[in-house]
C-alpha cells in the first residue's frame, strides 16, 4: 500500500498538472491535423482539471479531519476521491484534549 503524506499528495497532484499540460503542449507540436491538435489538447486539459480538482478535495478531507481531531472526535472522515469513497481514520492530537 503507498502511504502519502498530504504535503506530498499536493505536491505531486501539482507535478502531474504540469506532466499533462506538457504533454498537450508537444502532442500539439506533433500532430499535424488541426482537428485532433485541438481534441487533445481539450483531452489533456481536462486531464489536468481532474487531477486539480482532485487536489483540492485532497486539501478539503484534511482540513474535516483535522477539524474533527480538534474537538477530540475520533470518528473516521469519509473523502471521495475519483469517485472512489475513502474512510481516513480518526486521530488524536498529541497533547490535545481527548474529552
Amino acid at each position: 500500500m503507498l502511504a502519502l503524506t498530504l504535503g506530498s499528495a499536493r505536491h505531486l497532484a501539482v507535478a502531474i498538472v504540469v506532466v499533462f499540460v506538457v504533454l498537450a503542449v508537444v502532442s500539439a507540436k506533433a500532430i499535424a491535423n488541426v482537428t485532433w491538435k485541438i481534441t487533445t489538447m481539450l483531452v489533456m486539459v481536462g486531464f489536468a482539471l481532474g487531477v486539480w480538482t482532485q487536489r483540492a478535495n485532497l486539501s478539503d478531507c484534511a482540513e474535516q479531519a483535522r477539524a474533527k481531531a480538534t474537538v477530540g472526535d475520533t470518528s473516521p472522515t469519509s473523502c471521495t476521491f475519483f469517485g472512489v469513497t475513502v474512510d481516513v481514520p480518526g486521530v488524536t492530537i498529541p497533547g490535545g484534549d481527548a474529552g
